[in-house]
């Protein structure tokens, strides 16, 4: 009797334990608490440029909004034209619209 008061005591204990863990997954509660500004959202700024490949047998591919496109391929009606390692180029018609890797470093490098 006494090995099974002990036996039911243990696995209570067990079990009330393991609910009072935290998911390592979940943001910290302070953040849930914080209102989200208009401003803390990204507007959005058109199609974002996310890698680019130049192979050494002249293949050339970007990856725009995570679509794949080869020079060549349209975009949203836009013809990507010109791939260099860090940015390509769309055009449609005669708007030519260049996209950068890294659009924020450029912003901050012409802002200095």
């Amino acid at each position: 009797m006494m090995k099974r008061l002990c036996l039911l005591g243990l696995l209570w204990w067990s079990a009330a334990s393991a609910q009072t863990l935290a998911d390592p997954t979940q943001p910290p509660p302070e953040s849930r608490l914080l209102p989200v500004a208009q401003s803390d959202t990204p507007a959005y700024s058109g199609p974002q440029l996310q890698s680019v490949l130049i192979g050494s047998r002249g293949r050339e591919v970007a990856v725009i909004d995570g679509q794949t496109v080869r020079k060549g391929e349209k975009f949203n009606g836009a013809t990507l034209v010109q791939v260099n390692k860090n940015s390509v180029v769309l055009q449609n018609g005669r708007h030519r619209q260049v996209l950068t890797l890294f659009p924020d470093e450029a912003k901050n490098k012409t802002a200095h």
